[in-house]
């Protein structure tokens, strides 16, 4: 008779997840939860992405995932069809046939804690964490710890172009690299991050009163109206590269709970390929280089 426990079901999986990211946390206009997959289906190995895209599907395969662990929401809004002929709809088709289930945690996950910005908080030796967008009292996210991006305190000073240059080495690797605004030689102490696009957390980094603050999506306006009412310096990293580092917490904490096994996408899936400095900036301002 063997005594080889059986493998977490999907249900396993999903019950797993719902209890460190409750989908009643994710803000109304998300979408997470459980896409694709039959509850009662064994899961053995899972892939963790930021992206389900048929680069990263494709890797999930080849790796023998019974089950993909997504970030970002496949089907965030409506549609009237998953035809495979279609984007999407093919990635639909091709989970199914192979047996493989799909699973998203979103806002849920960004506010959590621990959450998708602790873990970029981590990457940085941030201290002393705090949240830097709280949810609404009373809300279902509402809690002790709880919210959308961290503060805390670096282990040493830096100035911006060196914090600029420390954030590139530490984040994973990709073309946009990192971007920074504000005087190079800023004394950056405390730092606020936000794993994804952050620019609406622009004021409450401002009211916090930390140094800087590192997102990504970054747009013109709003930065340099920030900037020039008095904020604090700002680093633009790639979207991807500010989330991926969640997914060696999320794949740690399924190994610890079901003994699955975990494959962690490495794939950068960031849409900007090409990177190019300025020529006058290469050559007479490395310190302002992003």
């Amino acid at each position: 008779m063997s005594t080889t426990a059986a493998p977490p079901t999907v249900a396993d999986v999903v019950a797993e997840l719902e209890r460190r990211y409750p989908s009643v946390w994710a803000e109304e206009w998300d979408r997470v939860g459980l896409v694709l997959g039959e509850p009662t289906d064994p899961v053995r190995r899972v892939a963790c992405v930021v992206d389900v895209v048929p680069e990263t599907v494709a890797e999930a395969l080849a790796a023998g995932a019974d089950m993909i662990v997504a970030h970002h929401p496949l089907l965030l809004r409506g549609v009237s069809s998953v035809a495979p002929t279609t984007y999407k709809g093919r990635i639909v088709h091709d989970l199914i046939r192979a047996g493989v289930a799909l699973y998203v945690a979103h806002t849920n996950a960004d506010v959590a804690d621990p959450g998708v910005s602790d873990a970029l908080a981590a990457r940085f030796g941030l201290t002393g964490l705090r949240p830097l967008h709280r949810p609404a009292p009373g809300s279902p996210a509402d809690g002790p710890g709880r919210g959308t991006g961290r503060i805390g305190d670096l282990p040493a000073p830096m100035t911006l172009a060196e914090l600029t240059r420390h954030a590139a080495a530490v984040l994973p690797v990709t073309a946009w690299g990192v971007r920074a605004a504000g005087d190079p030689g800023r004394i950056v102490r405390t730092l606020a991050v936000s794993g994804g696009s952050g620019d609406a957390f622009l004021s409450e980094a401002t009211a916090a009163g930390v140094d800087a603050f590192l997102t990504a999506d970054l747009r013109h306006h709003p930065a340099g109206e920030h900037l020039a009412a008095g904020g604090p310096a700002l680093l633009d990293a790639a979207h991807w590269a500010t989330e991926r580092p969640w997914l060696d917490d999320l794949a740690a904490h399924l190994r610890a709970g079901l003994g699955v096994e975990t494959v962690v996408s490495d794939l950068d899936t960031d849409p900007w390929t090409v990177h190019a400095a300025a020529p006058e900036l290469d050559d007479k301002e490395p310190d302002r280089e992003g």
